[in-house]
C-alpha cells in the first residue's frame, strides 16, 4: 500500500453525511441544514466516497467538501492545485464518457486555454446578440403554445423548450432533430434519478445517450464543413486562432457539453423560479411594478435561488492547504454551489427569495477563473425573455402542487411542476 492510499484511510471521515442516496433525495431546504453546520463548524471536511458509483473505483477514498463560498472561489482560482482534467462529477465515471459529456470544463491548461480561446472566438457577444430576437421569438412560441390551457406542466411544456430550442437556433439543429436531442440529453445528468431511468442499466443507457449526441453532432459538423452558414457550429468549424483550428472531436465534446448542461441550467433556473415566485407572492408584486427594468437583478436572484449545478469536482494536483487542512495529491476535492450560494457571512438572509438582492455574488456561474461559465449571459437572455413573457400574457400563472425533483448529486432538477392560470383570449 502506498504512504499516500494509507494517509487516506488513516484520515477519519466527516460525521456529517453528503455521500448518501438518501441526502441526495432530500430538498435543498433540508440539505441546507446540514451545510450550515459544515459551514459554521468544518468548512474543508473529508468525506466517504459517494454511494452509487458508476463504476467501482478501488482508488475512490473519498472526498473533500468545501461548502464556504470564499473557499470555493479560492479552489475555483487554484487551478494549477486543483485540476478539472480528471472529471468535474463527483462520481467516478469512464474516460471516454468523461470527453464525451464534459468537454472543455473537464481539461487544464494548455489544452483548455487553446480551446476555450477559439470557443470564445465564436462564442461572442456579437453571436450572442445575433440571436437574440431569436430568443424571444422562441420564448414567445412556448406561451402561445400553452397560453389558452390554464393548467400545464410547467417542466415539460415551458421550462425544458426554453433551452432547447435556443441552443438548437444557435446550432442550427433541424426541427426533426430537437426532442430526441433533448431527451438524451437528460441522462448525462440523470443517470441516478430513479424516475427517468426506470428499469434501464444506468452505465449502457449513458453509453447510448452520449453516442447518439456524438452521432448528430458528427453529421451536422460535416455539413457545415460543405455548406458553413450564420449558425454557432459554422463559427466553431471555421473558428482560426493563431492558425489553430478545433478538431472534430472538441467541436463533438462541446456539442455534447452545450446540448447537456447548456439545457440543464437553463431549464431547472425556470422551474425553481417559477416555484419561488408561487412561494413569495411579494416578490412577484414587486418584480411587476416594473418589470422591464427589474428583470435583470431578479434574473441572478433566480440563479442564485437555483443553483442549478450543485457540484463540481476538482482533483489535487500536488499536496497542498486550504482552509488549515492538508489535501493529498489525487485527493477529490468538491464544490458545493448549493452551500456557498447560502453562505450568511455573503448573503443576507439567504433562506429568502429576494428579486432585489444587491450585491448578488452567486456562484452559480462558477466562481471566477479560467472555468467561469461560457454560457453565462445566454442563460441571463433566455431567463429575461421567457419571464418577460409569461409575466406579461399569464401573469397569475402559479404553482398548483409540489414540484417532483431529480435525485442526483450534480444537477438541482425538477422533472415536473403543474402549474395553472388564466387562459389567455
Amino acid at each position: 500500500m502506498t504512504a499516500v492510499a494509507h494517509s487516506r484511510e488513516s484520515r477519519p471521515y466527516d460525521p456529517a453525511d453528503l455521500s448518501s442516496r438518501a441526502f441526495w433525495s432530500q430538498t435543498a431546504v433540508e440539505r441546507e441544514e446540514t451545510f450550515a453546520v459544515l459551514r459554521a463548524e468544518r468548512p474543508v471536511s473529508w468525506h466517504q466516497p459517494v454511494e452509487e458509483m458508476l463504476i467501482e473505483d478501488p482508488n475512490d477514498q473519498g472526498f473533500w467538501a468545501v461548502v464556504r463560498h470564499a473557499d470555493l472561489v479560492e479552489v475555483t482560482k487554484r487551478h494549477e492545485d486543483f485540476l478539472s482534467g480528471e472529471g468535474i462529477v463527483m462520481e467516478s465515471i469512464p474516460q471516454e464518457l468523461l470527453d464525451a459529456a464534459q468537454g472543455f470544463i473537464a481539461m487544464d491548461p494548455p489544452r483548455h486555454t487553446k480551446v476555450r480561446r477559439l470557443l470564445s472566438s465564436a462564442f461572442t457577444p456579437k453571436q450572442i446578440s445575433r440571436i437574440n430576437d431569436q430568443i424571444v421569438a422562441n420564448a414567445r412560441r412556448i406561451v402561445d403554445d400553452i397560453a389558452d390551457k390554464g393548467e400545464v406542466d410547467f417542466v415539460t411544456e415551458v421550462a425544458a423548450l426554453v433551452p432547447m430550442h435556443n441552443i438548437c437556433d444557435m446550432l442550427g439543429i433541424d426541427e426533426a432533430d430537437r426532442r430526441k436531442m433533448a431527451h438524451e440529453s437528460q441522462f448525462a445528468g440523470g443517470w441516478n434519478d430513479p424516475e427517468l431511468m426506470g428499469d434501464q442499466e444506468p452505465l449502457p443507457r449513458l453509453f447510448e445517450a452520449m453516442g447518439y449526441l456524438g452521432e448528430l453532432a458528427g453529421k451536422y459538423i460535416e455539413e457545415r464543413r460543405a455548406n458553413p452558414g450564420s449558425d454557432l457550429l459554422s463559427s466553431l468549424v471555421q473558428a482560426e486562432v493563431e492558425g489553430e483550428r478545433l478538431s472534430d472531436e472538441e467541436i463533438i465534446s462541446f456539442f455534447g457539453l452545450l446540448t447537456v448542461a447548456g439545457n440543464d441550467t437553463t431549464r431547472q433556473s425556470t422551474s425553481h423560479a417559477m416555484k419561488a415566485l408561487t412561494d413569495f407572492p411579494d416578490q412577484r408584486g414587486w418584480l411587476m411594478e416594473d418589470l422591464d427594468g427589474r428583470l435583470p437583478s431578479a434574473v441572478e436572484e433566480m440563479v442564485r435561488w437555483a443553483t442549478p449545478i450543485m457540484t463540481f469536482r476538482r482533483t489535487a494536483a500536488r499536496d497542498c492547504e486550504l482552509n488549515g487542512q492538508q489535501i493529498t495529491e489525487g485527493d477529490k476535492v468538491v464544490m458545493f454551489y448549493a452551500s456557498a450560494n447560502w453562505d450568511t457571512e455573503v448573503f443576507e438572509h439567504p433562506e429568502q427569495f429576494d428579486l432585489s438582492r444587491d450585491p448578488n455574488p452567486h456562484v452559480s456561474f462558477g466562481g471566477g477563473g479560467i472555468h467561469h461559465c461560457l454560457g453565462n449571459q445566454l442563460a441571463r437572455q433566455q431567463l429575461r425573455a421567457i419571464w418577460r413573457e409569461l409575466l406579461t400574457r399569464l401573469p397569475d400563472i402559479e404553482a398548483c402542487g409540489e414540484p417532483s425533483y431529480t435525485v442526483g448529486t450534480f444537477f438541482h432538477g425538477v422533472n415536473h411542476l403543474p402549474v395553472r392560470f388564466t387562459p389567455e383570449r
